[in-house]
């Protein structure tokens, strides 16, 4: 019980300090222990991929292991608090509405709801992952992360976009930039020449993406003025989202002990 209170403490600490990461000592003066116990404590955290070390500049952060569990723990959540949106936009629009979350240096879809129109745009089922950047909602899942972690990114998953010829790393790149731009992702029939889609990021507070809505039709049904109408119905969606899910948190945090 005392090793898993203390891997906590050291855990909180790493999430509470700079986002470069925090050095040894700065650790344990935050956790109130030795350097060889928090040393002790960081290297077995590494081992399981709940904490990252920057061999050069010696700087301990939270790593990637510890993030996918926690998306794994909300994404029930986020799923049971998207799917009325994602119902209604669908009944809406007529189209295709997908609910994606970062899963790693992957997207996953893990929601979807059909339209009524005849011509239904299925490119993706729940369960499905595509590279981060590959597809309207996987590229607003990655087009709004720090600049830091897209190019990381766009290094670790190279040879997954291998087999989508539209999603090089200079094409990507100016995918991301016109994303950041504008405010949302436009996929131009680059994975399917008929289909369109359009996404958007789903911000919380702390202005940290938390998921990705998208929208996928057949290309005639995504041209002006309807694409701008679209847009802003994803918009809206993904800002009251985001409220939602900021609201389950503080509702969280008020009755823990």
């Amino acid at each position: 019980m005392q090793t898993i209170e203390r891997a906590s403490m050291v855990l909180s600490a790493l999430s509470e300090g700079p986002s470069g990461g925090a050095r040894l000592s700065d650790v344990a003066d935050a956790v109130g222990l030795g350097k060889t116990t928090v040393s002790r404590l960081l290297k077995a955290l590494i081992d399981v991929g709940y904490v990252d070390m920057d061999p050069e500049a010696r700087h301990y952060r939270l790593g990637y292991q510890l993030f996918n569990l926690g998306n794994a723990a909300r994404r029930f959540h986020i799923i049971d608090l998207a799917r009325p949106g994602l119902a209604r936009q669908a009944a809406r629009t007529g189209d295709t509405v997908f609910l994606s979350l970062r899963d790693g240096d992957q997207a996953l879809c893990v929601d979807r709801q059909t339209g009524d129109f005849p011509i239904r745009t299925l490119t993706l089922s729940v369960g499905d992952r595509r590279p981060l950047g590959v597809g309207a909602g996987a590229l607003a899942l990655l087009a709004f992360e720090p600049e830091a972690e897209i190019t990381r990114i766009l290094e670790a998953n190279r040879d997954a976009r291998q087999g989508f010829d539209a999603y090089g790393d200079d094409a990507l790149r100016a995918m991301i930039d016109q994303a950041r731009a504008k405010g949302f992702s436009f996929n131009d029939g680059r994975i399917v020449s008929a289909m369109n889609a359009v996404g958007v990021p789903v911000f919380d507070r702390g202005g940290r993406v938390v998921a990705a809505l998208s929208i996928a039709a057949i290309r005639e049904r995504m041209a002006p003025p309807r694409l701008e109408e679209l847009i802003a119905l994803l918009k809206a969606e993904a800002s009251e989202l985001g409220q939602l899910l900021d609201d389950l948190r503080d509702r969280t945090a008020e009755v823990r002990p």
